[in-house]
């Protein structure tokens, strides 16, 4: 018999009891539907932590406040009042004492109304230091960034994100214009390039940056801030391999400026961003393995019913073997027929499931707030795992069903 021959007896066998053929290839293709929504789950994840970290930096650690407590965990060191344990001082110190230390910058931010004509915005400002824009890679698409005197004189000027400069101009740049934040007229002298989503969902470019000292006295005065103080201290360092070090003499550096006794908890934050996203990694490398588990073990139960249902065609078709192998078909003959009929089940439930599989991916994109990546090396894989669940779970019953003995076969009823 020819691949043609052998291909129609099947289609012809299968038809014959289709109704059974459907119910059997559907464990196929509830495996592989499964397969692809699970992987692209996890693609999609994965990709959106890769995101998270081009945008954070696997070079940078952040410091922040904290309320430090005395030995033994007894009475708060700090009051409410003096939250900004942080200062500039601060920030130059790790400047010039850790060589390693390639930007440092400390911030100030909060969020305001920002009006131009009849147009306005609520967005959120940050008040920054110089090195600020080369830590968060914030490039100047228009305009001019600030100058020294800007810093120090504490000037009126904005750099606008792409999301508030389109919301207060549209097509134009605004630059040279006059803006309100709140009750205060800024000049805008720059605007960012477009960053998009951030790795949490966030508009990125939601955003607009004046000096450091600026956002100090026109944007918080009314709110008692200690004299030199900031929210935030971002720095990074040229070689990864520094970050470790650097974190270690950053903590010692600010216990010894802060006046930090021995056994005290610190009254900062330092969170190694690295660290982070590897845990966050691993997490969901984890995750992924156990979907992926979920999906193969439904795959395999599907593989199990072909060949349930196999070994009983075979029970029930004993006669028609034999009928075959007297008019002269060999083993091999009936092995590949019964082959060919597994592999026709595990097939079509194969393009059934990724039909299934894609667009039940696309609607978990569109309804839910999982990531999803769907590309063709996930509809690879399981058209890969369709092919293998039919030669695999199809070889044994293909085989049963050669051994037979033909004047055996024919006596049977």
């Amino acid at each position: 018999m020819n691949f043609s021959d052998i291909l129609r007896t099947a289609l012809h066998a299968l038809r014959g009891n289709w109704m059974r053929s459907a119910l059997t290839s559907l464990g196929v293709i509830i495996g592989i539907a499964a397969v692809i929504v699970m992987v692209s789950v996890g693609q999609g994840t994965q990709a959106e932590i890769d995101k998270l970290v081009s945008g954070l930096g696997s070079q940078r650690l952040d410091i922040s406040p904290g309320a430090g407590r005395g030995p033994g965990g007894g009475g708060v060191r700090m009051s409410s009042s003096s939250f900004y344990t942080l200062k500039e001082g601060d920030v130059e110190a790790i400047r010039n004492e850790i060589p390693e230390v390639q930007y440092v910058a400390g911030a100030l931010r909060g969020n305001t109304q920002i009006v131009f004509a009849e147009n306005n915005a609520s967005t959120s400002w940050q008040g920054v230091q110089s090195d600020f824009f080369d830590i968060n890679s914030w490039v100047i698409a228009n305009g001019e960034g600030f100058d020294a005197q800007d810093y120090s004189s504490a000037a009126k000027v904005v750099i606008l994100g792409e999301t508030v400069r389109r919301t207060l101009f549209g097509e134009d740049s605004g630059i040279g214009q006059t803006v309100r934040l709140g009750r205060v007229p800024f000049t805008v002298v720059g605007t960012l390039a477009p960053k998009g989503q951030g790795g949490f969902g966030q508009d990125q470019d939601d955003v607009m940056m004046v000096p450091l000292e600026t956002a100090r006295r026109r944007l918080m005065g009314s709110m008692g801030l200690p004299p030199g103080a900031v929210m935030q201290v971002a720095l990074t360092v040229a070689d990864a391999k520094d970050l470790s070090y650097v974190q270690g003499e950053v903590e010692a550096l600010l216990r010894q400026r802060h006046k930090i006794n021995p056994g005290e908890e610190d009254d900062f934050n330092v969170r190694n961003i690295s660290e982070i996203v590897a845990t966050r990694t691993a997490t969901t490398k984890l995750m992924s393995l156990l979907l992926g588990a979920v999906a193969t073990i439904s795959l395999i139960v599907g593989g199990i019913g072909i060949m349930n249902i196999m070994l009983v065609s075979v029970t029930e078709r004993i006669r028609e073997i034999g009928l075959r192998m007297a008019v002269g078909a060999g083993p091999g003959d009936v092995r590949r027929q019964f082959l060919a009929e597994a592999m026709l089940l595990s097939l079509g439930g194969g393009v059934l499931g990724i039909v299934i599989g894609v667009a039940g991916a696309l609607l978990v994109g569109k309804f839910s707030e999982l990531p999803v990546a769907l590309n063709g090396q996930v509809i690879g894989l399981a058209a890969g795992f369709s092919i293998a669940t039919g030669l695999f779970f199809g070889y044994y019953p293909a085989r049963k069903a050669s051994q037979l003995d033909p004047i055996e076969a024919l006596r049977s009823q």
